[in-house]
């Protein structure tokens, strides 16, 4: 990354762009880009973070030159060198911009970086506790309230054993989905209240099956 004046960088599912001299971030959608330039680098962003989560390396050589295509469009347009992660190699590549004439060069281009990034506000990483909270609490009580209707229903029509194998079957059936989302920035709180909820919802299951 050695010469790198500003970094492509992955946070969650979103592409940001860093000043390598502070590390100070900004949405390339608050940078002097084109818009298509900046909805292709989050969408960009969003295959490569799949591609690590799933480790298969599928994919990894198309993603990887998408990735140099926009870092050589992000160096274009900012005149400045561009690191990236390259998921087929998986190393950090450096592109360079195309030469500027001597007369045009301004300020060295370091600090024209750290101008850049330093006059945005950096990307908010902050947890949304309140928002988040709030969702997993209302998908924990829909879960609950479900779960308990689906098993009271069985349990009457049925037998109390029917009813328990369908509970089983409803939270097995649930299981790899919720781990698959959940370090994903806003599936994450979906995940949260659905599980809280299939597990609460057992002690009514017990309850209404004994």
């Amino acid at each position: 990354m050695a010469g790198a004046e500003v970094e492509l960088r992955l946070c969650g599912e979103r592409a940001v762009l860093a000043a390598s001299e502070n590390g100070q971030e900004a949405d390339p959608r608050s940078l002097a880009l084109d818009s298509e330039l900046a909805d292709a680098l989050h969408e960009w962003a969003r295959v490569a973070a799949a591609l690590r989560r799933t480790d298969s390396g599928e994919g990894a050589d198309v993603v990887a030159r998408r990735g140099r295509q926009l870092a050589g469009r992000v160096a274009e347009s900012l005149g400045l060198s561009v690191s990236f992660w390259d998921p087929a190699t998986e190393r950090t590549l450096v592109v360079t911009p195309p030469p500027r004439p001597q007369s045009s060069q301004g300020p060295p281009s370091a600090s024209r970086a750290t101008r850049l990034m330093g006059s945005r506000p950096s990307v908010d990483e902050r947890t949304p506790w309140a928002t988040g909270l709030i969702v997993a609490l209302f998908m924990a009580v829909f879960v609950i309230v479900a779960m308990l209707a689906l098993v009271n229903t069985l349990a009457t029509e049925t037998s109390a054993w029917v009813a328990v194998a369908a509970a089983v079957v409803v939270s097995a059936g649930l299981a790899p989905s919720l781990w698959l989302a959940r370090r994903l920035p806003i599936l994450r709180w979906v995940v949260l209240g659905v599980a809280a909820g299939v597990v609460l919802s057992w002690i009514g299951v017990l309850v209404v099956v004994l």
